[in-house]
């Protein structure tokens, strides 16, 4: 499978084309209006999600209610744009219109990609380059990824993001009986923490950071539970589905980090507090006694869970900006302000959430027969019984 996302910040709306898609899948418009509504919840989120209220409208690819195989087109408008259309524009300007147009930026901000993406396409006024580079374009990609989940979930396949750390306030390991607990009790926090300790003080940490007029960031979990072994593939780097997915979360606006299972901490261990043994019984299979690889082996999925953790910078869009250069003047400045968020983690768990999904949906229809969804169903349940035979 493959999608694009098309749109800008404040224009008029955002696009994602999904192709690959196996006919004969339910799919509706309220099961990628839930994740999107997901995306916009969590304590720290700034205006814009006040104005936004994201719906999907499905205008290809679906008929009653059952993708047809061919490319699935989703479309969300921006509310906002209507504040924006001569800002944003799309006819010719006329002769004078110049100077009625505002909101220039000629003052990149330290950390976004103002600058680097105006000197990089020649714009001398760089809102060419936010209203782009903006995590708004987020939006369809967690719609990309709802589609992702939908497919997943029928399979028997279920994914979970939490937050596990922000501003340096890092929660008490998860102690879950199972995933689904895990979804109710962090889809009830204000910042998606598990820890309810933690959850206060992340909180308290986001009020803080705001009254100051700074961001802080945090790090994020995502588990998928239910995935067959094999998925992903040792024989070439860019077939490896541990590889793919840490590009994945890597993509995601601010994310500089990436880690499976123990992550960084196997720097620090000996290998037998590594790897994970493996067992065998006649009902289950092959199973690892631990999962501290992350569920992965040789770039591919072992049947444990797949644990992946990213890490989010703080949003570089600062109420007290930091110094920067005007492009035109060469004079030193404050960095333009944007409208922006104190702090986006939560949020982005739910990001992380539909990348993850993505590049785990794209790996099992790509190594089965995927035509039709009934058919691919049948040979990922034969597959997980074949993992208990061989």
């Amino acid at each position: 499978m493959r999608y694009l996302t098309a749109g800008e910040s404040h224009g008029p709306q955002l696009t994602t084309i999904i192709e690959g898609l196996p006919a004969g899948m339910p799919l509706t418009a309220e099961d990628i209006n839930y994740e999107l509504a997901r995306r916009q919840k969590g304590h720290g989120r700034g205006r814009r999600m006040q104005i936004e209220t994201d719906q999907a409208n499905i205008v290809s690819g679906v008929r009653h209610g059952v993708t047809l195989g061919s490319p699935v087109t989703l479309a969300v408008e921006n509310n906002d744009w209507k504040h924006w259309t001569k800002i944003m524009g799309i006819p010719p300007l006329e002769d004078g219109q110049a100077e009625e147009i505002k909101r220039k930026v000629t003052r990149p901000r330290p950390g976004h990609a103002d600058l680097v993406g105006g000197i990089k396409y020649g714009h001398r006024d760089m809102r060419n380059v936010l209203e782009r580079s903006s995590a708004r374009e987020t939006t369809v990609r967690v719609a990309a990824g709802a589609v992702a989940k939908k497919l997943l979930s029928l399979l028997g396949i279920e994914v979970a993001g939490h937050v596990l750390e922000i501003g340096g306030i890092r929660a008490n390991p998860a102690e879950y009986t199972s995933l689904q607990e895990l979804k109710e009790k962090t889809e009830n926090s204000p910042v998606r923490c598990f820890d309810e300790t933690a959850e206060a003080k992340m909180m308290e940490a986001i009020d803080q950071a705001k009254k100051d007029g700074d961001s802080i960031g945090g790090i994020v979990e995502v588990i998928v539970e239910g995935v067959p072994s094999g998925l992903g593939s040792y024989v070439h780097y860019d077939r490896k589905l541990d590889a793919k997915i840490a590009s994945a979360i890597i993509s995601i606006n601010a994310f500089k980090g990436v880690e499976f299972g123990l992550g960084f901490e196997m720097a620090r261990k000996p290998g037998s507090q590594v790897h994970d043994e493996i067992i065998w019984n006649k009902e289950t299979g092959y199973k690892r006694k631990t999962n501290r690889l992350g569920g992965f082996e040789g770039g591919m999925t072992t049947g444990m869970p797949i644990v992946v953790r990213g890490v989010m910078k703080p949003i570089p869009t600062l109420y007290k900006p930091l110094q920067s250069v005007d492009i035109d003047t060469k004079e030193p400045f404050t960095a333009s302000i944007e409208r922006s968020d104190s702090c986006a983690v939560p949020a982005a768990s739910v990001v992380a959430e539909a990348v993850v999904a993505w590049e785990v949906a794209d790996a099992i229809v790509n190594q089965y027969y995927s035509d039709r969804f009934s058919t691919l169903k049948e040979l990922v349940e034969q597959e997980k019984a074949n993992g208990r035979k061989f």
